[in-house]
């Protein structure tokens, strides 16, 4: 699915995550869980010690580096790709995503939507911090050029507009584009 499956190319974007233009400006608004090496979940526990989390990536890298850092609470590995169904997991009171949605194709994306709907208590969101596709080819430019210029093959980008309205079509009682800057996007769905 993406090149984080590869050590060196996980590794080399831990290593420059925290140079992502505006992306600390979404970070602050994120609650709860996280995914890859950890990153969401260490904020969240910045504000919430006490939380237990689920951290669901395909790459054994971006696992390894979560299992590495030191945790307040309880937290479960789960090795799984995206592409498809998710396994089961139990239900969460928050579900946060940290640039992984964009990697899968647009159908993908809306089962996906669903299958987290699924796994949500009353009153949970789902908080997905987000590459989306940009308003026109000037505006994706001027982002790559922030970020070096260099395109992801993998990236199968969707206007985080259209994303609002698959969470709505999921089932979320409300959705919204919370922040946004260039190519990135705060998209939030709310159970009730």
């Amino acid at each position: 699915m993406t090149e984080y499956r590869d050590p060196a190319y996980a590794c080399a974007y831990l290593a420059m995550q925290d140079v992502i233009p505006q992306r600390d400006v979404g970070e602050r608004l994120l609650l709860d869980v996280g995914c890859g090496d950890g990153r969401l979940l260490a904020l969240a526990h910045t504000r919430f010690p006490g939380a237990e989390g689920v951290l669901l990536d395909h790459s054994a890298a971006m696992l390894d580096a979560a299992r590495a850092r030191t945790w307040p609470a309880p937290v479960d590995y789960v090795a799984h790709d995206l592409s498809q169904p998710l396994p089961p997991l139990g239900t969460f009171d928050a579900i946060i995503s940290g640039f992984a949605i964009h990697y899968l194709s647009d159908l993908r994306k809306r089962e996906l939507y669903t299958e987290l709907r699924g796994l949500l208590n009353p009153g949970g969101l789902v908080l997905n911090l987000e590459h989306v596709a940009s308003v026109d080819a000037h505006e994706h430019t001027r982002f790559l050029d922030l970020l070096g210029g260099k395109e992801d093959p993998s990236n199968q980008l969707a206007p985080a507009w259209d994303q609002v309205a698959w969470l709505r079509e999921s089932g979320f009682a409300r959705a919204d584009v919370v922040w946004k800057w260039l190519e990135l996007a705060l998209i939030v769905g709310w159970t009730d």
